[in-house]
């Protein structure tokens, strides 16, 4: 297999996504230089301090005492400063463990040997970068335990060292050494372990800040998406119930006009030969329905254009008059008005009369495709008080049904819909006696009696 296609396999069989992947590896190769510097740095104290010693002609005091190097004790040292710098590899995933083994390597290694030097002060180097490492990633309130045992262990080391180097055990007793020391240990244990903790807070609360500032503005641009896509869906909610209003028109004026065009068609063919008369003025019917239907489409297309005002005339109740005159000739339509004391539909809202004219207009052509030869009666009750009832009702049809339906179940959905938007109650189903009753009651907004 291909290096590659290895690669790739090896992708896809890890379920985590790519970009973790490789930022894990940044964070091993991070881990590793970081392991590797400290080496390179600490050795290179380890041989390079000496040599500047000596040839260092303004020193004043005695000289630094290193032991001699590629010795036991030199070896020993580097050793141990190279364990120092391995244990740091694994900081990220245990940074309390490897900050404790670290301060714990340079008393081992004072322990081992009988020599010392003042070269021992360099294995606080990776102390220090295991406290910056611990602190930069550990909560302070969980990492003091083992930063107190780091101190402890630095503090102990380099008392020891200390003893050893100056010889303080040679006739005198240990707890007395042991004091000697003590102020050594604790000075060593606060340049390794406490400076560099109140560097890493620093450089932490920093870092908290500024992810803080990132969280942010991540929130506000997550926040201004949301809106966003708010102002989006109200603009699209906007736009289907335009599309709804307008698909309603649409179908008001096709259902209407064109069912009657289809329907005085057929009666034209069939008086064509026997009653010259009577398809004359089926074809006068046609032409003024074909007008009807492109002047209603004229002020549709009108209202949707944006370049100059449409005009449109208002619908009401009192044009179910006309609408029943010209529904006639197609079929045997009665309208009976029941008036009360006031105005025809007075208080009545205008948006709530052009539903009712609508509601008649698709019961009306409902009632010609479905119920040929049928008796359709046209009522207009307004003498109720609170509410004026407009009921279309046909009887059964006395003719066949013709085979296909033009309205396809559209046109009462569209009457409910108009309904509920001006909220008004609309009743439809077959009557006892097999036809078909269409009802719709409009509150009044007014209920005052004119005198």
């Amino acid at each position: 297999m291909a290096p590659a296609e290895a690669s790739a396999a090896r992708v896809a069989a890890d379920p985590r996504s790519v970009r973790e992947i490789d930022g894990d590896r940044r964070t091993r190769r991070t881990d590793v230089l970081v392991a590797v510097a400290t080496a390179v740095v600490s050795l290179g104290l380890l041989l390079g301090l000496p040599y500047l010693d000596e040839i260092d002609p303004d020193t004043v005091g005695p000289h630094l005492d290193a032991p001699t190097v590629g010795g036991a004790a030199w070896l020993l040292l580097a050793l141990g400063l190279l364990v120092q710098s391995a244990v740091l590899l694994p900081a990220r995933r245990a940074p309390r463990i490897v900050l404790v083994a670290v301060a714990a390597v340079p008393v081992i290694v004072v322990t081992a040997t009988r020599d010392s030097s003042d070269l021992f002060g360099l294995t606080a180097l990776p102390v220090v970068v295991a406290v910056v490492l611990a602190a930069v990633r550990v909560p302070i309130g969980r990492l003091w335990p083992a930063l107190v045992v780091a101190a402890g262990l630095v503090a102990t080391g380099t008392a020891a060292n200390w003893i050893l180097l100056t010889g303080a055990l040679s006739g005198r007793p240990v707890s007395a050494a042991l004091l000697d020391a003590a102020p050594q240990g604790v000075t060593q244990a606060i340049g390794a372990v406490g400076l560099p903790l109140v560097v890493a807070l620093v450089v932490r609360a920093r870092l908290d800040v500024r992810a803080a500032r990132e969280a942010e503005v991540a929130a506000r641009t997550a926040e201004a998406s949301a809106t966003v896509r708010e102002q989006d869906a109200r603009v699209d909610a906007a736009v289907s119930r335009e599309r709804s209003a307008m698909a309603r028109e649409l179908h008001d004026i096709a259902a209407h006009h064109l069912s009657g065009i289809a329907l005085m068609s057929a009666v034209i063919d069939r008086q064509i030969d026997t009653d010259p008369a009577a398809a004359h003025e089926g074809v006068r019917q046609v032409r003024e329905q074909s007008t009807a239907v492109l002047e209603d489409l004229r002020r549709l297309v009108g209202l949707l254009r944006d370049d100059a005002p449409a005009e449109r005339a208002v619908e009401t109740i009192a044009g179910v008059v006309d609408l029943v005159e010209r529904a006639r000739y197609r079929s045997d339509v009665r309208l009976e008005v029941l008036p009360g004391d006031r105005p025809l539909a007075e208080g009545v809202g205008p948006l709530a009369q052009l539903a009712a004219y609508r509601t008649a207009q698709e019961a009306l052509a409902n009632a010609a495709l479905h119920a040929p030869g049928a008796v359709v009666t046209v009522t207009v009750d307004d003498r109720g008080a609170e509410q004026l009832t407009l009921r279309i009702e046909n009887e059964a049809p006395t003719a066949p049904v013709p085979g296909s339906t033009a309205a396809g179940g559209n046109g009462l959905r569209g009457m409910r819909e108009r309904a509920d938007l001006v909220g008004a109650r609309l009743q439809t189903g077959p009557t006892a006696t097999g036809g078909w009753s269409v009802t719709l009651e409009l509150t009044r907004e007014s209920t005052e009696v004119t005198p």
